[in-house]
């Protein structure tokens, strides 16, 4: 469709609340969220001690990518091959993985035994299923009500992520990483995926589910070519994200150098971003009746504006305003893009497009994270982040021109 369809059968965000397994996968999300948001910055704050001799942008890049490398391996083998692994397994093994990387690190750092190098390992080597498991909730959760609830579980999924990822959690870990130390930041972090793993353990059935393995017949990369409007709004992300990029590695040094800020001032930032994105998330049903490819296009556009304002901000206080704009544009992106995809999708073909799509839009995060740490090092944080809008401004005639053609 090239609009979405609003009918009396589409499911609203209360009915999905009220559902109990379903609520219970939520509730998962959202608490692990929590920490994932905590380390947003508690890392940098951490990276910026361990650090010795390595410059400190590309220090941040470094572990900000970390997460992603093998991450992005696994996932788009799945989304490249025929091979496939049940959504619920790989929730279950990303929940206790993170859990137990996460203590660990926390731990060592507490003891003052943590290197750059380890906690670059440990990030390489814990988050090996973080993408696959991000699509793995995405799948469980729309699988539990169909097509009629999937606008409404994405944005669920988008809204709840984005107030416990970006408004709770890094003022959460902003505290706790100034009062006690950014170990114990990470430390909260890994605990936070035990409720996530029981969550999934009582919400999702482990029968009947595909046998570990089990070979599919079509990859989803042979799916996607037939479904050009999926590739096409694939590299309209891809290059979004990919811009958004030196953002994340500016920002700390940016509120730390011009904006004269400490750990809980980058906190507070984020959580503007997370104050706006809740507002943004809740008002994403209002735009279930509008072209989506329309709404996609005006948030690249508009989301460019917000990174402008923030890399111009005079004052911490201005750039929580600047990015609180920046998360009530942004929120809606990806809950209206995954369901584009979705309606495009039969359930079968669900998890190999999805998987694949997901794990080429986040691989912006490494390539990009990997360019921004010189760029950050060379032009400066604030110069840095004035690059990132006018590149994302200069992706909306390319976004304008694939997506409206888009006719599923």
């Amino acid at each position: 469709m090239a609009a979405a369809a609003g009918n009396a059968g589409e499911w609203s965000y209360w009915r999905a609340l009220r559902s109990g397994r379903l609520g219970a996968l939520l509730a998962g999300n959202l608490i692990s969220s929590v920490g994932n948001g905590m380390i947003i910055s508690a890392l940098p704050l951490l990276t910026l001690q361990i650090r010795g001799d390595v410059p400190a942008g590309l220090a941040i890049a470094l572990v900000q990518a970390s997460p992603y490398i093998l991450a992005s391996v696994l996932a788009l083998t799945l989304g490249l091959s025929r091979l496939r692994i049940p959504p619920r397994a790989l929730l279950i093994w990303d929940s206790m993985l993170r859990s137990a990387t996460f203590i660990l690190l926390g731990t060592l750092a507490v003891t003052g035994t943590l290197t750059l190098w380890m906690l670059v390992g440990g990030l390489l080597a814990g988050s090996v299923f973080q993408i696959a498991s991000n699509s793995s909730r995405r799948l469980l959760a729309t699988g539990m009500t169909g097509p009629a609830g999937q606008f409404a579980v994405n944005g669920l999924l988008g809204t709840s992520s984005s107030v416990a990822a970006y408004a709770v959690g890094p003022v959460l870990g902003g505290i706790v990483a100034t009062a006690a130390s950014p170990g114990v930041a990470l430390i909260v972090d890994g605990l936070t995926f035990v409720p996530m793993l029981g969550a999934v353990c009582f919400a999702v059935s482990a029968a009947p589910r595909p046998a570990r393995g089990r070979l599919a017949p079509e990859s989803g990369l042979r799916i996607m070519r037939a479904v050009p409007p999926a590739a096409r709004l694939f590299v309209v992300v891809f290059c979004f994200n990919l811009f958004y990029m030196p953002v994340e590695v500016a920002l700390p040094l940016l509120v730390r150098g011009q904006l004269h800020g400490s750990g809980a001032a980058l906190g507070l930032i984020w959580s503007g971003f997370g104050a706006g994105a809740l507002l943004g998330g809740m008002g994403t049903m209002l735009l279930r009746r509008v072209r989506r490819q329309r709404v996609l296009i005006t948030i690249i556009g508009a989301w460019a504006g917000a990174v402008l304002l923030l890399a111009l901000s005079p004052a911490v206080i201005f750039a929580v305003g600047a990015f609180f704009l920046g998360g009530l544009i942004y929120a809606p992106f990806t809950p209206i893009a995954y369901t584009y995809v979705q309606s495009m999708l039969t359930p079968d073909e669900q998890q190999p497009v999805i998987t694949l799509w997901a794990a080429g839009a986040v691989l912006a995060a490494p390539v990009g994270l990997a360019l921004a740490g010189p760029l950050v090092s060379a032009a400066g944080a604030r110069n840095a982040m004035i690059i990132s809008a006018l590149l994302t401004i200069a992706l909306v005639p390319l976004a304008a021109g694939s997506l409206r053609r888009a006719r599923p």
